[in-house]
């Protein structure tokens, strides 16, 4: 919101003589407007990302300029218009807008929203694997690692590779709307969002089942979410709960086409068939999630909070031949790729690579759940910085097929972290994670990590 939830103070005036009650609450203005610039280092080289988020825009102000437009941008009706930007130069970019309205038409808390988003990402040519670094990178797994093992390969590394005949573009565009209930109770709000998507792939097979081709998602969202937190930076009690549909049209039901025709006798597929069989993409996605908060120490500002999480997702199909490798779960990690994909919906599970517990190549995650528990402590909330401390156990996994998810096999993890929130900034933090169990085949346990965070997640 626009004001410090922890300096709102009620101020109640009953007139027993009239049979009224004024009621004025005292209100700490503050700045919400987000800056977010960030860096990371991969095998491309630089990833950098620039992101700017306007919590108080008026969109009245900016088509009508008057006395009420001041500074860079015009603000007062608590629109949200956020612009931001993702580059590695040659081997990736992202860019995106997206604009929000939380009382659309001025009359009643209905929200309005409209986004749009363009990623364009290359690969590297196949002369990488036939290069010196190459091999010796591999023969040094066996002989010990070493500077002459690597012969001064520097120059041949990966980011020297790039080939920009080989790539994945995505760019799409989405409209929603949604709306306050009064049944159950005020706390639920309904919401629907239109969505377009073309996936656009030349010789990418070497990351995902297609490899050439176009690909054209049309999808409508149902959203039914629930939250009674007390704040939204380190809430004390309440809860959050979201159910989600997304369907795409049913096209094997009426298109006519044999698609098991596409198949060989031996379940094999040509890639020329593989590109025509999801020219149009269909599937139905249906996911939970849910976080309950209990202070365990009431009537204090600093109290000890425990936050329960439990969540799962299923991406279904209408034709068996016919399933979808667009909208799978990438389970495993901070749930943060230093390339941001819109192709996979990334899952997070701390104390495991990204992306460990989601099989490789034609085994993608059509089903994942996560559960977890933490215990959080808050160091400082203010207004222009809030810090909490926290313990976590948590537990989740992905599978390749909805028939195989099974909520009792889990890969577990524990650790602990820290969260700090500026309002320049956002929401950031670091945790230590260690996970328990093997993963794929794996002879040794996740193990140790560090995860980074930014932004915050439901």
């Amino acid at each position: 919101g626009h004001f410090d939830p922890e300096n709102i103070k009620p101020d109640i005036q009953p007139d027993p003589i009239n049979g009224t009650v004024d009621i004025g609450y005292d209100l700490v203005s503050k700045a919400n407007d987000q800056v977010e610039f960030s860096a990371g280092w991969g095998q491309t080289g630089i990833i950098g990302k620039l992101s700017f988020k306007f919590t108080n825009f008026s969109l009245t102000n900016l088509l009508h300029p008057g006395e009420n437009y001041r500074g860079i941008l015009p603000q007062g009706d608590g629109q949200t218009l956020t612009v931001s930007g993702q580059t590695n130069a040659d081997f990736y970019q992202s860019y995106s807008i997206s604009f929000f309205d939380p009382w659309f038409g001025g009359k009643r808390p209905n929200s309005f929203s409209v986004s749009a988003f363009y990623s364009l990402q290359t690969d590297i040519s196949d002369r990488y694997y036939n290069s010196s670094y190459y091999n010796n990178y591999y023969n040094s797994m066996y002989s010990g690692y070493g500077y002459d093992s690597y012969g001064g390969g520097y120059n041949n590394s990966y980011e020297n590779y790039f080939d920009p005949d080989k790539y994945m573009k995505v760019y799409g565009f989405s409209v929603g709307w949604g709306k306050r209930l009064k049944w159950p109770d005020d706390y639920f709000t309904f919401s629907t969002e239109l969505a377009y998507q073309r996936y656009v792939l030349k010789e990418w097979g070497r990351y995902f089942p297609i490899s050439d081709g176009n690909c054209n998602d049309i999808s409508l969202s149902l959203i039914l979410s629930r939250s009674s937190i007390d704040n939204p930076i380190f809430p004390r009690y309440g809860s959050e709960f979201t159910m989600s549909v997304q369907v795409t049209p049913p096209y094997s039901l009426f298109d006519g086409k044999d698609y098991k025709s596409y198949y060989d006798t031996d379940g094999s597929i040509m890639q020329d068939n593989l590109n025509k069989l999801h020219e149009w993409i269909e599937f139905h996605k249906w996911k939970f999630k849910s976080k309950t908060y209990t202070s365990l120490t009431a009537g204090m500002k600093k109290c000890l909070v425990l936050m329960s999480r439990v969540e799962f997702g299923l991406l279904g199909h209408y034709n068996k031949y016919k399933k979808s490798p667009f909208g799978t779960f990438d389970v495993g990690g901070d749930g943060m790729t230093g390339y941001s994909t819109y192709a996979t919906e990334s899952i997070a599970l701390r104390g495991y690579e990204n992306s460990s517990l989601t099989a490789y190549r034609g085994q993608e995650g059509y089903a994942y759940t996560r559960l977890g528990m933490e215990l959080r402590y808050p160091l400082m909330l203010e207004p222009s910085t809030s810090i909490y401390v926290l313990g976590f156990a948590e537990a989740g996994n992905a599978w390749n097929d909805v028939t195989r998810f099974n909520p009792f096999d889990l890969k577990r993890s524990a650790g602990v972290g820290v969260r700090i929130f500026l309002p320049m900034i956002g929401m950031m933090g670091i945790d230590w994670a260690y996970g328990f169990d093997k993963v794929h085949g794996s002879t040794s346990s996740g193990g140790s990590h560090f995860h980074f965070i930014l932004g915050q997640e439901f």
